[in-house]
């Protein structure tokens, strides 16, 4: 694998509240730079970060119900549309985690296919944040089944706001249960590149990190590429 190739696995992350302007500008030129597959940001910026970014191959990805996923299914679904309509090209959305901690898994696929829905209306990638660090094993294989039947493009194990990030044990459990058609992406706490190189070797589709620069720079010293 080339440091170009390992960089496409990267949505590199800026989902700072109290992010400025010149952040943003500084977080979009290291997108441009190491051309990494996307830039995660809230919903706020994405018209700002889409013209920043538009002379790359680098998608502009929004956070959606983001941290918490207590918003509508409503609301969640206009949070994504307004999104897409100001350019962004993914969409990463907090699954309610009550109804998922009450067993409404009917809520859960309802929510789900009304984000899909609109994603695929627009062409964007869809992903499902399902927050594992409070959940049980079978809630998340739960919400695996449930993946399944609505086929989103991703299923993604945290935000990287809650208790606990990404893990081995979860990742796994993720591949193990989604089926072929959707992959996983892992986020929280993805800070070093072993564990990046880890990841990708389970089958990881995508990896957000906000250290997603000193990754692909260590990579690219050990390797010479």
């Amino acid at each position: 694998m080339t440091a170009k190739e390992l960089a496409k696995y990267f949505d590199h992350t800026l989902l700072k509240a109290y992010a400025t302007t010149e952040d943003f500008r500084a977080f979009c030129a290291d997108c441009a730079k190491y051309d990494f597959a996307m830039a995660a940001i809230n919903s706020a910026p994405v018209s700002l970060v889409k013209g920043l970014l538009s002379n790359t191959t680098v998608h502009v990805g929004a956070a959606i119900g983001f941290p918490l996923g207590q918003t509508t299914i409503a609301v969640k679904k206009f949070e994504t549309l307004d999104a897409l309509q100001n350019g962004a090209d993914e969409i990463d959305y907090v699954i309610n985690i009550t109804k998922v901690k009450d067993g409404d898994l009917d809520y859960i696929r309802r929510e789900m296919e009304a984000v899909v829905s609109v994603c695929r209306e627009y062409g964007a990638l869809s992903k499902v944040i399902f927050e594992n660090c409070y959940l049980t094993d079978r809630e998340k294989r739960n919400l695996c089944a449930v993946a399944r039947e609505v086929e989103p493009d991703f299923i993604k194990t945290s935000t990287g706001f809650g208790t606990g990030g990404a893990t081995l044990e979860d990742v796994e459990l993720m591949i193990q249960n989604v089926g072929p058609r959707v992959r996983v992406k892992a986020a929280g706490g993805v800070r070093t590149l072993e564990t990046a190189l880890r990841l990708i070797e389970m089958g990881v589709g995508r990896i957000g990190s906000t250290a997603s620069v000193s990754i692909c720079e260590e990579y690219r010293q050990k390797t010479g590429g």
